[in-house]
């Protein structure tokens, strides 16, 4: 299986940080947003995996990419705080980092392939950061809901160290999933809603794609 560093392509000013959201916010309309939800796919068959890797809106938009994932949410894990907000998490008032809740299908895709996945599309030996981004909040996250999903994850781990993949050690949390916030409904498909957003056109695109080119025979057809 391939793995890669990931790099992001260009170092830009702008973050994931709420500091400009009157670009980032764009509203959508209250219509569309209940369209939306009616036409939401039945989650209930599907198993669900939790991991946090910088901006939840470049995880988001990566792991949607992936064949025999049905859906994925952004939102907060792994602090203690109850019903943090974006602003709180954001500016690193809670314990939480940005997090997606990905919904999949194990009889297309395993765990230990979204695992690959995770590691493949982030920088896990940066801590606290992921490119313009930086905070405990951005933190890289392998959430685990059992002992063999932690098996998973810490065996790998132990694979991308022994090989030297990335040339330095990974500082990647491994810790039981407990909770997860689901993020306000404009995050939510934020990267394919705001494609012009200065910070989706020079950091989450450019890491989407380069996630592509690496991953080609993971992707959904319509991903290509």
């Amino acid at each position: 299986m391939r793995t890669f560093v990931f790099a992001i392509l260009c170092i830009v000013s702008t973050s994931c940080k709420p500091k400009a959201m009157s670009e980032k916010a764009v509203a959508v309309q209250p219509a569309m947003e209940e369209q939306a939800e009616l036409m939401a796919p039945d989650l209930k068959k599907y198993e669900t995996a939790y991991f946090a890797s910088g901006c939840f809106w470049c995880v988001e938009a990566i792991f949607e990419s992936v064949k025999g994932v049905a859906e994925v949410h952004s939102g907060y894990s792994g602090g203690s705080e109850k019903n943090p907000t974006y602003e709180e998490v954001a500016y690193g008032r809670t314990h939480h980092a940005e997090a997606v809740e990905v919904y999949y299908d194990p009889e297309v895709i395993s765990f230990t392939q979204l695992v690959q996945v995770f590691f493949g599309s982030h920088d896990p030996t940066s801590l606290n950061r992921q490119g313009p981004d930086k905070g405990a909040q951005y933190r890289s996250i392998a959430f685990y809901k059992n002992e063999e999903q932690k098996k998973i994850i810490l065996d790998y781990m132990e694979v991308l160290e022994s090989s030297n993949v990335y040339g330095r050690p990974i500082v990647t949390q491994v810790v039981p999933f407990e909770k997860f916030y689901k993020a306000e409904r404009y995050h939510q498909d934020f990267e394919r809603r705001n494609p012009n957003n200065s910070y989706i056109r020079n950091v989450s695109i450019p890491r989407l794609n380069k996630f592509k080119e690496n991953f080609k025979s993971y992707l959904k057809e319509e991903a290509h």
